[in-house]
């Protein structure tokens, strides 16, 4: 399957700390990408360079072969990756309506000026995005919510719109940072649903973040481990389980040793 991204030796440092150090790693077209490790891994630091808010100061990153490793995260986001935040980032004082709207107006072609002189083309285009929005609606299930500001909703209930407001986008790739963090088991099961909906459905190719390892290894299709900045690991769920260097990472030296020795 070809790749569909292409991290090719990427490093970034903030002052005198190397956050992560010569990263490689192909995503194909399709796939649920997990990307796990350690706090301070470096894991939201490289989500952060493929959607153009940190650039590299080493190696390249190429979408469907073109590069992008400069370019601003508008224009990323023209080239239809999304992405959602560990912080929400959602207008609170907005309703959910309007919230999934704003994610598609990257996709809009009418601007103002050309609103007033080809008001119908202007209307007909925002029909068409309107269509788009609610059938997102239906599909995360928020019917009776959409006329609800997002500031009065529960907190599982904002990470599924923040999630409808990166589809709206009509993604390619969906870079995904810790969707399912604070939520109850029910809330994770439920985004863990339209996350893998969302990929067999449209062919959305994922790039996920999560702490939980059991909804990794339950809807990943490869994962990539990172340690202090590196790379350790890279392979199908099975395999990056009963990695050592994994292992290693995850449960320290002293552990490792313990259940080795048993």
């Amino acid at each position: 399957m070809s790749a569909i991204l292409e991290i090719a030796d990427v490093s970034r440092s903030f002052g005198g700390v190397q956050a992560v150090q010569k990263v490689s790693v192909d995503i194909p077209r399709g796939e649920i990408m997990s990307i796990i490790g350690p706090n301070g891994a470096g894991k939201t630091t490289v989500l952060n360079m493929i959607s153009g808010f940190y650039h590299p100061d080493h190696g390249r990153i190429l979408l469907e072969g073109t590069d992008i490793t400069h370019l601003a995260p508008s224009e990323i986001a023209k080239l239809r990756v999304a992405r959602t935040f560990q912080n929400i980032a959602l207008f609170s004082g907005m309703t959910v309506l309007d919230n999934l709207m704003l994610g598609r107006h990257v996709l809009m072609k009418s601007g103002v000026l050309s609103s007033f002189i080809y008001w119908g083309l202007a209307q007909r285009e925002e029909v068409a995005h309107r269509k788009r929005v609610e059938d997102l609606i239906d599909f995360l299930k928020i019917q009776d919510l959409r006329r609800r500001p997002t500031g009065s909703l529960a907190y599982g209930l904002r990470k599924r719109v923040e999630l409808g407001r990166a589809l709206a986008l009509d993604p390619k790739i969906l870079l995904l940072d810790e969707p399912m963090g604070g939520m109850n088991q029910e809330e994770k099961e439920d985004m863990a649903r339209f996350i893998l909906d969302v990929n067999e459905e449209w062919g959305t190719t994922i790039i996920l973040i999560e702490h939980d390892m059991g909804v990794v290894m339950d809807i990943s299709d490869r994962v990539a481990v990172l340690d202090m900045g590196l790379k350790i690991a890279e392979g199908k769920p099975d395999e990056v389980r009963v990695n050592p260097a994994v292992v290693k990472a995850y449960l320290g030296e002293t552990k490792t040793s313990e259940v080795r020795h048993g």
